[in-house]
């Protein structure tokens, strides 16, 4: 699969920063991902589909508002994962679609969704369940868009979910002990 064509598909030349945002940002994340693969060998991850999914896991950032990294679409940003969820099934990319869908935050329950009012479709739970999601999800939060050239520590990534809740920062914490 040519993930990179996927994106030229969906990403034009037009939208110059967003994309190279967008490459920058997913490479990072991809090459972490990869390095957690070779580490742990007893894994056995597919590590072509680790890098695609890693590769495509913010596909979906270009239709949501969020003018600061160059988004001017309409959608909230939080919504970001389900629309790349939606453009990846539209390629028969079922797999790598779960994968969009659940690295936000640590996961979003359905729990979560009611009790926050967020825009997201009420009866879905996006928590990642395959390693793969799982690694996606853990490596993605050591890299922010808005700030593109630094990569946190473990201690930094995990303050910044603190927001989000505690629950959210131990799961983080148990995938550090699992992957580093």
């Amino acid at each position: 699969m040519d993930y990179q064509a996927i994106i030229d598909n969906y990403y034009s030349e037009a939208e110059h920063d967003l994309r190279q945002l967008l490459l920058r940002h997913s490479r990072q994340v991809a090459d972490r991902c990869l390095l957690i693969a070779r580490q742990h060998p007893e894994f056995g991850i597919d590590t072509a589909f680790l890098e695609e999914a890693a590769m495509l896991h913010d596909i979906g950032i270009r239709w949501c508002h969020a003018p600061s990294i160059f988004c001017m679409g309409d959608e909230p940003y939080i919504r970001h994962g389900i629309v790349g969820g939606q453009l990846l099934r539209q390629q028969g990319l079922e797999q790598h679609a779960r994968v969009c869908e659940r690295h936000t935050g640590t996961g979003i329950t359905a729990e979560q969704i009611e009790a926050q009012g967020l825009p997201l479709p009420p009866d879905g739970c996006y928590c990642p369940e395959t390693l793969v999601e799982q690694i996606v999800c853990y490596a993605d939060k050591f890299y922010s868009k808005s700030r593109p050239d630094r990569e946190l520590t473990v201690a930094e990534a995990a303050q910044s979910l603190a927001k989000f809740g505690q629950e959210g920062v131990r799961k983080f914490l148990r995938w550090a002990e699992m992957f580093e």
